[in-house]
């Protein structure tokens, strides 16, 4: 029986990063990560880790979902 779904853990060694970088991947919408429905742990398809695999090793450049937004800063001079 093929594996559909991993753990974080074995998901962070596969790709060869830590689990803290796939929770924030998972927030920022680069790689989703579903829920276990008993643990409510996460997990993640296969299909999807093997897709980041082939990135990585064709050299493809980076996933971007979403667009940063850039903030003017204002400076504002107080007069004494």
């Amino acid at each position: 029986m093929d594996k559909k779904f991993v753990l974080i853990k074995d998901a962070a060694k596969m790709l060869g990063v830590s689990k803290l970088t796939l929770r924030n991947w998972d927030k920022s919408g680069k790689l989703q990560a579903l829920r276990h429905p008993i643990s409510n742990y996460r997990v993640y398809r296969m299909e999807d880790l093997e897709k980041i695999i082939k990135q990585i090793e064709s050299g493809d450049k980076p996933i971007r979902p979403r667009k940063l937004r850039q903030r003017k800063l204002t400076v504002i001079h107080l007069k004494d």
